[in-house]
């Protein structure tokens, strides 16, 4: 017969917030880093390890790629078996587990062989370096998000939460700058030989750094030690999914509009705006970097914001302006520079409202003895299927002739999400998490 879980004991103060928070930042600092210099430095490696067709020199490109959607399809299998992993050890075991598989990716891609020295075995490593990427961002996310709202102090869940895109979008800007100067210093014969291969060294090094980060905080949960000392059963896999199953569901609806409006206002909105209205390639570039800025600043901020008023008004002014804006804001766009960075920073101020808050409602829906598989798994595997995924469609309406319909799409998955947050949502600020 099942044990009864026992109510959670209380964890103690941390020493120091500040190291939780650098402990928790440096992994999504290492993990996005990794992935967005995977995707900057493509068109340098990918000839070397996948061998071109007789007729087409696009298939190293496209089977570069289809490599990086592999990886983005294990994240929430990461989800799900790191954050039963942390349910069960800790949130710092958990996290010690994740930085050493990505740091370890990355090693494993600085070291990848050409397809000329290895054969098959070059596309065979690749290939698994990204799985394993994939499945510590996956995991990542499931741990940190939940060690990063233990650990903050009353009424301060917010802010912390926040910090998930803060160090989100500094290891996109960092990888996205060291590409710029590698490929800036270097002649492309270096750049297609060896110096593709130095960003991913850097990524290991800096999981190093993490590491150590890491060893020094403190763990979170406040059932764990119950669990360890057989006082409470340990959580089962899908325990979040049998006891929680609306809880769940509810993650989904959350998460599908802020997945695609994320991925389509940090990432594909340049080559959106290259697509359609024939935006200039470097500019596009530089507006992106100063919307990207731009967007890290407004992160604290607007998690202050929702420690005062709620999470609840937040996701609703997100959802809302979502539902609303996409259509007649990428109805405007033309080639202008101010253009592009008048729609890219006012769609950023809408979505920091709901990536500010993601970590912290997320969190607070589960509690402590299942949070982590609770909160990771469904949010991975959303965004997975609907975040990876808008480039994609979106490119995929631009070659079919309906590139007017890719808004519209956006927009339907806002007003689900704003049902969701209007009709379904409690307000969880106020909730203790125990």
């Amino acid at each position: 017969m099942a044990t009864s879980p026992v109510a959670p004991s209380p964890v103690g103060i941390p020493k120091s917030r500040v190291r939780q928070l650098m402990a928790a930042s440096i992994g999504n600092v290492v993990e996005w880093f990794d992935w967005y210099t995977y995707s900057f430095l493509t068109v340098y490696f990918a000839e070397q390890i996948f061998p071109k067709s007789g007729t087409n020199s696009l298939v190293p490109v496209l089977s570069a790629f289809a490599v990086f959607a592999v990886g983005f399809f294990m994240r929430p299998l990461g989800g799900l078996l790191v954050g039963a992993f942390a349910d069960r050890y800790g949130r710092k075991a958990a996290m010690t587990f994740t930085i050493i598989l990505m740091g370890g990716g990355s090693l494993l891609l600085a070291v990848t062989p050409t397809y000329a020295t290895a054969g098959v075995l070059a596309p065979i490593i690749l290939t698994l370096a990204r799985l394993i990427q994939g499945l510590s961002v996956g995991g990542e996310f499931a741990a940190a998000t939940t060690f990063l709202v233990e650990s903050a102090p009353p009424g301060r869940r917010g802010l912390f939460s926040s910090f998930q895109y803060v160090s989100t979008t500094i290891g996109q800007l960092f990888a996205s700058g060291l590409a710029a100067l590698l490929a800036a210093n270097l002649a492309e014969a270096d750049m297609n030989s060896y110096g593709w291969r130095i960003p991913f060294v850097v990524g290991a090094v800096i999981s190093l750094v993490g590491l150590w980060i890491r060893k020094g905080a403190e763990e979170t949960s406040a059932v764990v030690s119950e669990i360890q000392e057989g006082k409470a059963e340990r959580p089962g896999l899908f325990e979040f999914l049998v006891r929680y199953p609306t809880k769940a569901a509810m993650i989904v609806g959350i998460t599908v509009a802020g997945t695609v409006a994320y991925y389509t206002w940090t990432t594909f909105l340049p080559t959106y705006a290259q697509q359609n209205v024939s935006f200039d390639k470097g500019e596009s570039l530089t507006v992106s970097t100063i919307s990207l800025v731009f967007f890290m600043i407004l992160q604290p901020l607007l998690g202050m914001l929702s420690d005062r008023v709620g999470r609840r008004p937040m996701l609703i002014t997100f959802g809302l302006a979502f539902t609303i804006l996409p259509v007649p804001l990428l109805g405007m766009l033309t080639n202008s520079f101010s253009s592009l960075l008048f729609i890219q920073c006012l769609g950023m101020i809408f979505l920091g409202c709901f990536t500010s808050v993601s970590a912290a409602v997320n969190s607070e829906l589960f509690p402590t003895r299942v949070r982590a598989a609770g909160a990771g798994f469904p949010y991975s595997l959303t965004v997975a299927i609907f975040g990876g995924t808008a480039p994609l469609i979106g490119t995929a309406l631009k070659d079919a002739g309906n590139s007017g319909l890719f808004p519209w799409y956006m927009s339907a998955l806002a007003l689900v999400s704003t049902l969701v947050y209007v009709f379904a949502l409690k307000e969880t600020k106020d909730q203790p998490l125990s």
